[in-house]
């Protein structure tokens, strides 16, 4: 193929090569979906229709889980699909779709992870100042700039991927369309303006990253400072999952951006993209409602209500 123009479709990466095997990729990503529908879903409905989580912190995880269900969806579907049809086709607008949403919420996760950072500093570091920093005007503004970053970001990594001239055949090695493979098959140095924009792009996470870990620092010294024992328990029940969010996103997308090549290989790839695509919009809602009193009780309401209904 002489260039990106002439190709129609992509090919992903075929899981297994026998049906039985197919079909328990098709099953564990089901469950997997299904488990990701439901509890992000309970969060949505939970802080939407409970008025005691109308607040800034809640409002953001709302967001989150937005967040999450879309990036899910974004790729796990189309994987379950071809291993039912027994196929790996994948056209060129659907993989460009693929890439642009993918970026577009992964993005703006990211941005909105730092601005529920800032939130958990200035409720812990600046209570006094809370109401007046996070009033719901801020909090709209804070959260429609996540939203507009991760556009962007989407917009320019898409335009330029499928930009780039492609002469390497059509087969992605990965379960999605994924961008560092789809560069495999560029031809000669045209691909650089791409990782180019890749390495700014961490950059700008990487002083998000920064932002993140030195306001935990302050919330951090400033619960260590809190006199009661459970004051200290709650300031670390609201800031412990955020930051096991944070961890993981992070360590999973930088290493499956920047791994040297040395150490590539299709299972090793694999198996990062699955646990930065598809594993924090599943635990994401388990790990926020775990330590969090109040998201378990809305919870609780909410199940009790639906239940009652069905009787």
């Amino acid at each position: 193929m002489s260039n990106s123009s002439s190709i129609n479709e992509f090919l992903l990466l075929a899981l297994s090569d026998t049906w039985q095997l197919q079909l328990l990729h098709f099953l564990l990503f089901l469950g997997i979906y299904l488990a990701a529908l439901l509890g992000n879903g309970l969060i949505i409905t939970a802080v939407a229709c409970d008025h005691h989580l109308h607040t800034p912190m809640y409002f953001f995880l709302l967001n989150l889980s937005i967040l999450d269900l879309g990036t899910i969806s974004t790729i796990v579907p189309k994987s379950m699909a071809n291993s039912l049809r027994d196929t790996r086709a994948i056209s060129y607008s659907a993989c460009a779709a693929q890439v642009f949403f993918f970026f577009f919420l992964i993005a703006a996760e990211y941005c909105l992870l730092t601005v529920m950072a800032y939130d958990r500093f200035v409720a812990i570091c600046r209570p006094l100042h809370y109401g007046t920093i996070m009033g719901s005007r801020a909090c709209i503004q804070m959260a429609a700039a996540a939203w507009a970053s991760g556009f962007l970001n989407a917009l320019l990594h898409t335009g330029n991927t499928f930009s780039i001239p492609l002469c390497q055949g059509n087969t992605v090695d990965q379960f999605f369309c994924e961008v560092p493979q789809i560069l495999k098959l560029s031809c000669s140095d045209s691909y650089l303006r791409e990782v180019g924009l890749i390495v700014v792009s961490l950059c700008f996470s990487l002083g998000c990253f920064i932002f993140i870990v030195v306001s935990y620092v302050q919330i951090f010294s400033a619960v260590l400072r809190i006199p009661s024992e459970q004051g200290r328990h709650k300031a670390f029940s609201m800031c412990l999952p955020h930051l096991a969010v944070v961890s993981l996103c992070v360590s999973t997308a930088m290493f499956a951006y920047l791994k040297p090549p040395s150490i590539s290989s299709p299972a090793l790839d694999l198996v990062v993209a699955v646990l930065y695509s598809v594993v924090p919009p599943t635990v994401n809602p388990l790990i926020y409602s775990m330590r969090n009193r109040e998201l378990k009780e809305a919870l609780k309401k909410l199940v009790q209500l639906v239940l009652f209904q069905q009787q």
